[in-house]
């Protein structure tokens, strides 16, 4: 039997893998929802471990991710069919079919965002402390996420023959660029897409920028610092990765990918706030030492 996923230059071939993971009531529960769950859960343990390091309520945690995680998958969800518009304009009945795939990394934490800036500002909570303790445990989610694209077989970039390089079953794969058709393997009569594994660049990337939170929170300054710096490192990641995906949302009627667009933003807009902030930070630090110096006279 020909393996179903086949990482070439590494040896490593999967001969079965399945994206249903078990069956409910007659009801089937697909891997992606499965891993997708699972990213969930780990991160919320590792964003509860540092609310108790840092001396929060983990009570207040919580809460906020039963309410915003549900506010996160509605706008992925609603981030992807505005992008999609095109199809969904003729598939209305599709647009809460999220079952059938469809949801949007950058939408989630859009909905992330907007839904902590309601509940911080009710429970009154510092936001900008919660959404660096909340930092770790998004990134956590991002990089276990990640893996059920690896199962639906999408979210793969153009072909490569790199170290990296990850052959699908063509017949299992979905959306499928002509350029990548173009060099379709065949092996025993089988035929293979050969493509960047995009989701495992991701997944890598973002192991890195989360070693660089652990590292770095140590020598906080402010509140938004590490938030500040899992935008900047995760839209530079972000940028360089979907320019390689061929299933990118794109802005109407352009061949601009909004991913990137959005990554551009963040990557400015939060580096500019680190500039400002690390600069008040050091003014107020300044001042500090001079009354201190006064005390001393």
């Amino acid at each position: 039997m020909e393996p179903e996923i086949w990482f070439v230059n590494l040896g490593i071939k999967i001969n079965h893998l399945d994206r249903v993971a078990f069956n409910v009531f007659g009801i089937d529960v697909y891997w992606y929802g499965v891993i997708i769950g699972f990213g969930m859960l780990f991160g919320l343990i590792v964003t509860l471990k540092e609310a108790k390091r840092t001396g929060q309520e983990t009570d207040f945690y919580i809460d906020t991710v039963m309410i915003s995680s549900i506010i996160s998958i509605l706008f992925a969800r609603l981030y992807y069919v505005i992008f999609s518009w095109d199809y969904y304009k003729n598939h209305i009945n599709e647009i809460f079919s999220i079952r059938n795939g469809g949801i949007a990394i950058y939408g989630a934490i859009i909905g992330a965002v907007l839904s902590g800036l309601i509940i911080c500002k009710i429970r009154k909570k510092d936001f900008f402390k919660v959404a660096d303790t909340f930092s770790f445990g998004i990134l956590i989610g991002q990089i276990i996420g990640r893996w059920g694209n690896f199962v639906n077989r999408e979210a793969f970039g153009g072909y490569t023959d790199s170290l990296f390089a990850m052959r699908y079953i063509k017949d299992q794969a979905s959306n499928i660029p002509k350029d990548v058709l173009d060099k379709v393997v065949n092996i025993n009569g089988v035929e293979y897409i050969q493509v960047h594994p995009t989701f495992l660049y991701e997944s890598l990337w973002n192991i890195g920028v989360l070693i660089v939170l652990f590292i770095f929170r140590k020598h906080k300054k402010f509140n938004g610092q590490l938030m500040a710096l899992y935008f900047i490192g995760y839209g530079l990641g972000r940028f360089w990765i979907e320019g390689m995906r061929t299933d990118s949302l794109m802005i109407a009627a352009t061949n601009i990918r909004v991913s990137q667009v959005l990554s551009i933003i963040l990557v400015v807009s939060f580096t500019i706030y680190l500039i400002i902030q690390t600069k008040k930070y050091k003014d107020r630090s300044d001042m500090d030492i001079l009354l201190e110096g006064n005390e001393i006279k």
